[in-house]
């Protein structure tokens, strides 16, 4: 192992990048990410961007920006964030395949784009609206806040009241309603038993 590289074998930074500044806090599209953390791992904190994803990201990245994956993300600088915040909200100019986006054939635009941030939840949210609006089966269990994928509804998803019985309460009832008859009926008598049949 060479002096300057790292037990991984990654490159150390030189002197003129240790003295370089990391930010504490980046914020990197709606996520405030910690500076120390590595370019992959920061973006794999962003909503929208899972873990390959995130990979491919560094990758393109680091390309395109000249500095290594492991880069921590408080010390880019703010023309580097932007850039990063273009490549990861438009994929598919820097040849990131359709079948790694998150929203393909959008409904508005009918093209394959990729949301990410507080565009998830937004476009999300305006899904469960149109399904109520159109009221799909979909939308009608939304609607009702019940489960809406078929799952069992029998035991599980139960809200409010609780539905079991516990036997101790319906064995005091039952002696309850034995010891004290209706106010206001009259106390039965038992039938007579009926006479034999005489014999011939």
């Amino acid at each position: 192992m060479a002096k300057n590289q790292d037990i991984k074998g990654n490159a150390l930074p030189t002197g003129a990048e240790q003295t370089e500044e990391i930010r504490g806090i980046v914020h990197l599209i709606g996520k405030d990410v910690k500076g120390q953390v590595p370019l992959s791992a920061a973006l794999r904190q962003v909503k929208g961007v899972g873990i390959r994803l995130s990979v491919i990201f560094a990758d393109i990245i680091s390309k395109e920006l000249s500095i290594p994956k492991n880069t921590p993300i408080g010390s880019l600088t703010e023309a580097q964030l932007d850039d990063v915040e273009k490549i990861v909200k438009n994929p598919l100019a820097k040849g990131v395949p359709a079948f790694l986006l998150n929203r393909r054939k959008d409904l508005e635009t009918g093209k394959d784009i990729h949301i990410s941030g507080s565009d998830v939840v937004f476009s999300m949210r305006n899904d469960i609206e149109r399904e109520k609006t159109i009221y799909s089966w979909k939308g009608y269990r939304h609607a009702y806040g019940q489960k809406v994928r078929g799952q069992g509804t029998r035991t599980t998803g139960r809200k409010g009241l609780t539905m079991g019985v516990s036997k101790t309460k319906l064995k005091e009832a039952a002696s309850a309603a034995k010891a004290a008859p209706a106010k206001g009926a009259a106390p039965t008598k038992a039938a007579p038993a009926a006479a034999a049949p005489a014999k011939k």
